[in-house]
């Protein structure tokens, strides 16, 4: 890949260390076709400098202030994922981040070259994901026409297997999901339906313009909110049509504000 402002590997950095923070710095100016647009200290931080910039590639230290590393993932979970890579000084998370689907584990302190050989990575991984989005555009310029932008298709049921049968919940139905464990809980009509699934793997089936993730363990139809009540540290009580109160997450407050047209 050529080092140009067009095809940069835009990266942010979150650490709540300064001399670790400074080592990242150091290793990705060595990389020639790296921007880092951002150097956050903690998770909010790097949230909100994720909605603000959108970069292609996440370094996040895994202990952090107010929000981990996995909440920082949690939370920049909508739209196109990033790459992240989790660089932390402890062993024991390594299964989690696997779950969490990162990219790479980074076990402080690591040499140049481990880094530079996650980075060839990455710039492979980010190369193929290029050229798969600029595949249709090419091919129906290839074609003489235009491509038309593809929309996302959200389900509009959601499958829910039991032992003996699959029922097919309509999206419409849904008041809200609730993490469980290994579960979510799909509380929609008048039942509460459990199905093995995660959050994130919910939030990218449902419809953005319908649904709402509000905490790392919560989705709300957008229509089923009634009210909202503000609470201390950017957290609110969301009041869904039927009585029921969810208290929303720090790191949600943007997407909700924005979602409900609350204002600054």
């Amino acid at each position: 890949m050529t080092a140009t402002s067009s095809n940069k590997i835009r990266a942010l950095v979150a650490d709540d260390e300064p001399l670790a923070r400074k080592r990242l710095r150091r290793f990705l100016g060595k990389e020639s076709d790296v921007e880092l647009v951002a150097e956050c200290r903690d998770g909010p931080e790097a949230v909100a400098a994720f909605e603000r910039l959108r970069p292609d590639l996440l370094l996040l230290d895994i202990r952090m202030p107010e929000t981990d590393g996995f909440g920082v993932i949690e939370a920049v979970s909508g739209g196109p994922p990033p790459i992240v890579i989790l660089v932390t000084a402890h062993r024991e998370f390594a299964l989690r981040a696997f779950e969490a689907r990162a990219f790479d584990y980074l076990l402080k302190p690591f040499v140049h070259e481990r880094f530079a050989n996650v980075m060839a990575r990455v710039r492979d991984e980010i190369g193929r994901a290029r050229a798969a989005a600029l595949a249709p555009s090419l091919l129906a310029l290839l074609e003489g026409q235009t491509a038309p932008p593809r929309s996302p298709r959200y389900l509009e049921r959601l499958p829910i297997k039991t032992d003996l049968r699959i029922q097919l919940v309509p999206a419409a139905d849904i008041r809200y999901i609730a993490a469980e464990h290994n579960y979510a809980k799909v509380h929609a009509g008048k039942g509460v339906h459990l199905m093995r699934d995660t959050m994130n793997g919910l939030e990218a089936l449902l419809d953005p313009r319908q649904f709402i993730r509000i905490h790392r363990s919560l989705i709300v139809r957008l229509d089923q909110i009634a009210e909202v009540q503000p609470l201390f540290a950017g957290e609110y009580v969301v009041v869904l049509c039927d009585g029921t109160k969810l208290t929303s997450g720090r790191t949600y407050r943007r997407k909700l504000r924005e979602a409900l047209r609350l204002g600054r």
